[in-house]
Parts: C-alpha cells; structure tokens; sequence
C-alpha cells in the first residue's frame, strides 16, 4: 500500500482549494494550498489515506501565513522524503463543504431521503406537512413545519414557520421566526427576528432583534417635488 493515498478532482476555479500537480504519469509532484496561479484544475477532495508515516511528517512542517498546520504542506513533506504519495482522480458528483453554499446544497440532498418521523411533542395549534422529522424530545408548539425538515432532540419551535430544507440540531429554540434552506447547528437560539433563509447557523449562536433605532430621512426638495418614501 502507499504511503498517502489523495483524491483529486477537477475544478473549474481551484484558486480555492488545496491543488496537485501531476506529471505526465499522473504521479503526484507537488501540491499547493490556493495558489493564485494554480499549476493544474485538479483540487484535494478533502479525503485522505495515511499511514502512520503521516505524523512524522506533521511534526516536521510549520505553520503556513495562515498560522495554520496544512495538510498540503505534510503531505508536500511527503513527496519531498520519496515516499509513496499516490492519487485517485474521482468524477461524478462533488460538492466543498468548506462552502457555505455547498454545505446548503449538501444538506438539501441529505433531506430529499428523508421519511415522515414524529417521535417529539407537536401540539393541536401546529402543522406539520410532508416529509418533517421531529427527534423524541423536540417540542413544537403553534407553529408550521413545511419538509423535507428535521427537528434535532430537545429543540423547542415556537409560533414560527421552519420551511423546506431546514436541519435544526438538538436542543435549539425557535420563537416567532421564519426559516427555511438553512441549517441550525445545536444549542443555538433564533428569537423573534423575522425570515432568516439560506442561512448556516452554528454552535451556541444567539439570534435576537437589534435595538430599535429611530430613523429619518433628510431632504432638500425643489418646488413642485414629488416624493414616495418608503416606510
């Protein structure tokens, strides 16, 4: 077996992705972390092999401009010793979780699987319509659940509409708001702050309203003006 094992695959714009350059073998010669004159379209997948060599290869490296340990630098370090570093190039779909709106794209596909499931507490005051999961534990009450929706354990919807394409994880709260296309990671609230779509929410976030603020419009008008003011 090799020593590090990496899939590729091809990207329109790998600006932003961790990038391979291959020989004409299809060996792997080098690799760059979002190189701003990419030497090649084939982008890291994100899925890797590794034996134990690896480690070795991590403490050797240091922290790139971005203070950060890459793993295209250790497996550059790889390469630099002759190990055994071998590709794969995969086809077919692929989408960058590290991309908000591939993440959304990704969540969606998730659900499209889903069955009816309510295992949680919907009182008399709400609906649930189509394909919605609500976890033993969940609790909604005089609110619109519209699927493919999941409704994480010991989360609470309250007068709120969660629309298609939601994933809301354990123990959140929901209060008189609207969601849909968007994920709730858990232990997050969203309280009363009106529509939130396409939207990646994560772990211990507080979504409230913002101090109200008065406004007004300053206006110097010639004769015979006509205005509409938008309130």
């Amino acid at each position: 077996r090799p020593d590090a094992q990496i899939l590729l695959t091809q990207v329109a714009d790998p600006r932003s992705f961790g990038v391979a350059e291959l020989d004409a073998s299809g060996q792997v010669v080098g690799l760059e972390e979002k190189p701003e004159h990419p030497k090649s379209d084939f982008a890291l997948v994100g899925v890797y092999l590794f034996t134990p060599l690896i480690h070795e290869a991590v403490r050797a490296i240091r922290p790139s401009w971005r203070g950060e340990l890459e793993i295209t630098h250790a497996i550059q370090h790889l390469i630099d010793a002759r190990a055994d570093v071998r590709c794969t190039v995969i086809k077919g779909y692929w989408k960058d979780t590290g991309n908000v709106v591939d993440m959304l794209e990704v969540n969606r596909t998730v659900l499209e699987g889903l069955d009816r499931r309510i295992d949680g507490e919907v009182d008399e005051e709400s609906e649930t319509i189509g394909r919605v999961v609500i976890e033993e534990g969940a609790r909604v009450e005089r609110s619109r659940i519209v699927g493919p929706v999941v409704i994480g354990a010991g989360t609470v919807v309250e007068d709120s509409y969660v629309g298609p394409f939601t994933s809301v994880a354990e123990n959140c709260r929901i209060t008189d708001s609207e969601l849909e296309f968007s994920i709730v990671l858990r232990d997050s609230s969203i309280l009363g702050v009106g529509r939130i779509e396409n939207s990646l929410i994560g772990r211990h976030v507080e979504v409230t309203p913002a101090p109200s603020v008065p406004s007004a419009h300053r206006l110097v008008l010639g004769d015979h003006s006509k205005v509409q003011i938008h309130t």
